[in-house]
């Protein structure tokens, strides 16, 4: 069911179902070029997708600047931003996704429960000096900071909505006809010489914003854009109603000439000078928006059918304050927060340096050699040009990676390419997979799965997969799952359909299998999040094995011995909270974690769970006896999933590193120098998790991939040696 039709600017009635590979699910908001919507991958996250109106799909010039506003975008992903998880700006209708996060915007906030107190002020002062600091580090000005795009989100201020410009929203105009910032926020160089608009900018709006929290207005005041221009470039600012200890700061950042106004880290300093310290307590308030049943997906209604002035949703929080975090909900509604807003059109994001949006060059068929490391292991660039993270994956006595418009098949032992083979213009959904026998890609977009000799890379078959479908791997075995809860065994090897099978409850199962396991698990989770049905699967066969129902919302996590490990996390904000064991009897030991972790990932080796959160907390937890074995900060945010082989918990962080923890004793043993991406860019918004080879001469090795395109492999027996 598509979702319902927009209101307000550039209504249509018929809105696309899916983005990509994006289920929409339902409208959260509209801005003057494009509508957001909750929506989730086929993996059920949950993020926020801005489909282009069509109108302004129809029109070239409009489809150049989207494709810069998501280079640029992406080059800012990171923790102080909704990081940019998949975008298609050359769709029929182009559309971006950013990661779904809770909480209100500053605006919101401020409208529901008043001005923020001096505390708040200066942690909100601090958390968006971090931010500007990381996004002109990636050589990008968002000019448009206001408090419409300031996501109050648990730990700290966020900076969202880096959308292209509005040019119905005003008649104040750049030489070029574009509004670019909105007029109570711009600095006056915006208004006197937009083309030479620099980061400085971003400061003087961070001071306009911290006067709107402090008093609910603007330091210039007007009903008049233009008497606000006239104000920002000629009148002293208004600061009455801030503490007195951010009075000198605050008139600062609102200096007329940038030169005068401090950078990110000087104001920075200059906090961390006059307060002892900051309260580290999560900043979000309790206040939240919108409604969202979770039985059908589909945002309730709010008290209003228009769009606000600032661009984000409709409507007012219902019947008071809701529940503060992670107090459980009522059985039939779930919270949607305001978090949608961040890829709405709104401002413009100037990139400092132009992208390079050169596509990748066609490479050579010659096999080539990679650079030994002084650790024993190798490293090299065998994805020559293009851009992101390689992905990669084993099988058959190869290691086999992927970028945009290519794939290689590489030697484990020493990194010599193998075979070399093009596919231009082609992204994967994922890494390449071994399965019957066979190398499996799937291109993102088209839906189109790949079937390649792993001996050539010659491609066997090829199927197109149905719009809607999820793909897993168990046992040489594909495995597709559609929206109404059908699961299609398809075999690896020929492309053959083995088997259907419709699980009840009408949900789009998640199928999860693990390493060295001949069971799938299908998992739907209840509308309310209180209870999770598995159903354990043969991959060759469609057989139940078992079926069971488990409290809370659970994803699977590992299995062995009969016996599968579940995260269990909070139905609303997505915290993990639990690790849960379901035993070959069917006993389910739940173990609690010390404080919940955000964004978790895991890795299982026997009954230990190594548990990773966004933060960078490293937990190992004992899921037989329930308790905690060790805790590590690791100091790598939004890093990769880990992965284990009992010696060492290996994980990846976003500069490029791999990292060796003591799996017994949660001590960090080595790790490898940074490889980041060319300069601008920024952190990757997601990392592929390292990779565990074949034993060799007595060892193993553990391969890794970074932000420059490095492929690298280090041998496991002495990562201090890294």
């Amino acid at each position: 069911m598509a979702p319902a039709g927009s209101v307000g600017a550039g209504a249509e009635a018929g809105l696309p179902e899916y983005a990509g590979h994006y289920r929409l699910q339902s409208r959260l908001g509209s801005g003057g070029m494009g509508v957001v919507h909750l929506a989730r991958s086929t993996s059920g996250m949950r993020v926020a997708v801005k489909v282009v109106h069509a109108e302004y799909a129809r029109d070239p010039e409009f489809r150049g600047r989207f494709r810069q506003e998501v280079a640029a975008a992406r080059r800012v992903s990171g923790a102080f931003t909704a990081p940019v998880v998949d975008a298609d700006p050359e769709a029929e209708r182009p559309w971006m996704a950013t990661l779904f996060i809770p909480g209100p915007t500053l605006a919101q906030q401020v409208k529901a429960n008043g001005p923020l107190d001096a505390e708040q002020l200066r942690r909100l002062m601090a958390g968006l000096a971090e931010a500007l600091r990381d996004i002109h580090r990636a050589g990008v000005v968002h000019r448009d900071l206001k408090p419409s795009n300031v996501l109050l989100a648990e730990d700290g201020p966020k900076v969202i909505d880096f959308g292209i410009s509005r040019p119905k929203d005003s008649e104040l105009r750049t030489e070029t006809g574009k509004l670019i910032g909105t007029p109570p926020f711009m600095a006056p160089e915006q208004f006197r010489r937009p083309r030479e608009v620099g980061p400085a900018a971003d400061l003087f709006a961070l001071g306009s914003v911290l006067v709107h929290a402090a008093t609910g207005r603007g330091p210039f005041d007007s009903d008049s854009p233009y008497v606000v221009a006239y104000q920002v470039v000629h009148d002293e600012p208004d600061v009455t109603g801030l503490p007195d200890s951010l009075v000198p700061l605050v008139l600062r950042c609102l200096a007329k000439e940038p030169e005068d106004r401090p950078t990110p880290d000087e104001l920075m300093r200059e906090l961390r000078s006059s307060a002892a310290s900051l309260d580290t307590q999560p900043f979000i308030p309790a206040q939240r928006i919108g409604v969202l049943d979770e039985r059908t997906d589909t945002a309730a209604p709010t008290d209003s059918g228009t769009e606000s002035p600032d661009g984000a949703p409709p409507g007012s929080p219902a019947d008071g304050a809701p529940p503060a975090p992670r107090r459980r909900p009522s059985r039939r509604t779930l919270v949607v927060t305001a978090s949608a807003v961040a890829v709405l059109a709104g401002g413009v994001l100037t990139p400092l340096a132009r992208p390079d949006d050169a596509p990748a060059p066609r490479t050579s068929a010659t096999p080539t050699a990679s650079a030994p490391a002084a650790s024993g292991g190798w490293r090299g660039k065998p994805l020559a040009g293009g851009t992101g993270v390689p992905v990669c994956g084993t099988g058959g006595g190869r290691l086999f990676c992927a970028r945009a418009g290519q794939v290689v098949a590489l030697d484990p032992a020493d990194g010599r390419v193998v075979w070399r083979r093009a596919f231009p213009g082609a992204r994967w959904d994922g890494p390449p997979v071994v399965s019957g026998g066979l190398l499996h890609l799937v291109a993102a977009g088209t839906g189109h799965l790949e079937a390649l000799d792993p001996a050539s890379g010659r491609t066997r078959w090829r199927q197109a997969l149905p719009g809607d479908s999820g793909v897993a791997y168990a046992a040489g075995s594909l495995l597709l799952t559609r929206a109404d809860g059908t699961v299609t065994g398809v075999d690896g090897a020929s492309g053959r359909t083995l088997w259907h099978r419709r699980l009840p409850g009408g949900v789009r199962p998640e199928v999860s299998a693990f390493a060295g396991g001949g069971t799938a698990y299908a998992t739907r989770v209840a509308g309310d999040g209180g209870e999770s049905r598995v159903a354990a699967l043969d991959p060759a066969t469609g057989e139940v094995r078992w079926d069971a129902a488990l409290k809370g919302t659970l994803s699977p996590a590992g299995a062995g011995d009969g016996a599968v490990v579940f995260l269990a996390a909070d139905p609303v904000y997505g915290d993990t909270g639990a690790v849960v064991r379901r035993d070959a009897s069917g006993t389910a030991t739940r173990t609690a974690l010390p404080a919940p972790r955000q964004g978790a990932q895991a890795a299982v080796h026997g009954d230990v769970v190594y548990l990773l959160g966004s933060d960078g907390a490293l937990d190992a937890i004992d899921s037989r006896a329930g308790r905690r074995l060790w805790h590590l900060e690791t100091a790598v945010s939004y890093g990769s999933a880990p992965v284990t082989d009992g010696r060492y918990v290996y994980l990846s962080a976003g500069d490029g590193r791999l990292l060796a923890v003591g799996a017994r004793d949660g001590r960090l043993v080595g790790q490898t120098r940074a490889r980041p991406g060319p300069s601008g860019r920024g952190a990757p918004a997601t990392l592929p998790a390292p990779l565990l080879g074949d034993e060799h001469g007595g060892g193993q090795r553990v391969f890794g991939t970074a932000p420059d395109g490095t492929v690298f492999a280090e041998d496991t027996r002495d990562p201090a040696s890294w």
